[in-house]
């Protein structure tokens, strides 16, 4: 599919770290930066047009989740939201006991590290397979013993291995308890339909540039049967969840990228995961005694964007195999874009790797649009090469 080739000398497949943004959303926000400058809080001829788009984008964002526009708060990014919810549920809907995994998003765990000592809340994690699946009998367990009210609180697509949750088996366990039920679909919306009137989630949480939209833009939905109060105080905007002047043209650009992520998603789809099929291919017939982490290498079990490899090299390398793939014009990650710059490793791998798989190279390679199999080639070669 040559419309979405990429003919630069980079090859770049960090796309669960951030995606490049469509050159149609570019040209919207564009436009709105230039021609829809007023405030939208303000009344006047210049406020008025600013508040008819965000409102607009509002709608459209609802509509894709088949939810009520009324739900869908407009914030930074996943991060905020989730601490938006996480938090609040502990202040405002007295939720006592957090139930959630050690391999969700540092956007989760620590904000439940957090909220253990400023709310003495219980924060029990969830059993994993050795695949790193969620063991949902394990989870029905926890929440059948716990004596108080709870939130369940597990990511639909993992960051790092691409392993998925199961929504709607944990979404009926969850109703079964009468426990409120949160989920990081940052690396989901915009890949996946999701219709939220078919199964029941109080919340979740997007990012605009996980989907080829523009950082610092995000939204939370929340189920209008839950009451919470704002983290940001000032203004009334955002029905009051979330003061400040909004971004309009960032939230016009994440409305685009949404709507025509959905409107292509069925042909963008077999694209991205044609790539990874070849991918994987190429992979196992050119380098011996590779494993891939968690679901990953598995085409129905995991996202179709994503390959966490376990290469067979120590792990004393790894940092200068990727400095060495970098110099070739290769970007891919040894973890969540949020950990790469630290020496504490992956949180999820330490969770779901043996001591073996820990003391080997493991890379995240993720996939979108704009890559192509001559990019895969080049970088299986490279890294044949490398591993000489």
């Amino acid at each position: 599919m040559n419309t979405f080739s990429n003919t630069s000398y980079q090859c770049y497949f960090d796309n669960a770290a951030t995606t490049r943004v469509r050159d149609e959303v570019a040209d919207k926000m564009v436009d709105v930066l230039k021609n829809n400058y007023g405030n939208p809080s303000s009344t006047h001829s210049y406020g008025r047009p600013s508040k008819s788009l965000i409102e607009l984008s509002r709608k459209e964002i609802a509509s894709h989740l088949n939810v009520s526009s009324s739900e869908i708060i407009f914030t930074s990014g996943g991060t905020e939201a989730d601490n938006l919810i996480l938090r609040s549920a502990a202040r405002d809907l007295n939720i006592k006991h957090f139930i959630s995994s050690k391999i969700e998003h540092h956007a989760v765990t620590h904000t439940l590290d957090e909220l253990e000592k400023d709310y003495n809340v219980k924060v029990s994690f969830v059993k994993l397979e050795k695949n790193g699946d969620i063991d949902y009998d394990n989870l029905n367990e926890l929440l059948s013993k716990s004596k108080d009210r709870c939130m369940v609180s597990l990511m639909h697509v993992n960051n790092e291995i691409g392993n998925m949750l199961d929504l709607k088996k944990v979404s009926k366990i969850c109703n079964k308890y009468e426990a409120l039920f949160h989920s990081d679909t940052v690396q989901s919306v915009g890949h996946y339909k999701m219709d939220l009137s078919k199964i029941k989630i109080d919340f979740i949480v997007a990012s605009a540039h996980k989907f080829h939209g523009p950082k610092g833009v995000g939204f939370a939905y929340i189920n209008k049967s839950c009451n919470l109060r704002p983290l940001i105080f000032g203004g009334m905007q955002e029905r009051g969840y979330r003061a400040g002047t909004e971004s309009v043209h960032n939230i016009v650009g994440m409305s685009e990228a949404l709507n025509i992520s959905m409107e292509k998603l069925d042909e963008e789809y077999k694209y991205i995961s044609d790539l990874k099929k070849y991918f994987i291919k190429k992979l196992k017939t050119s380098i011996k005694n590779l494993k891939f982490n968690g679901c990953s290498g598995d085409i129905k079990e995991s996202t179709y964007t994503l390959l966490n490899i376990q290469f067979p090299l120590e792990k004393s390398k790894a940092e200068m195999f990727l400095f060495k793939l970098d110099l070739l014009g290769i970007a891919c990650s040894k973890g969540s874009a949020c950990q790469s710059g630290s020496d504490a490793g992956s949180h999820v791998l330490n969770e779901v790797l043996d001591k073996d798989g820990l003391n080997k190279v493991s890379t995240r390679f993720s996939l979108s649009i704009y890559n192509t199999k001559e990019e895969i080639d080049r970088a299986v070669n490279e890294i044949v090469k490398l591993l000489d």
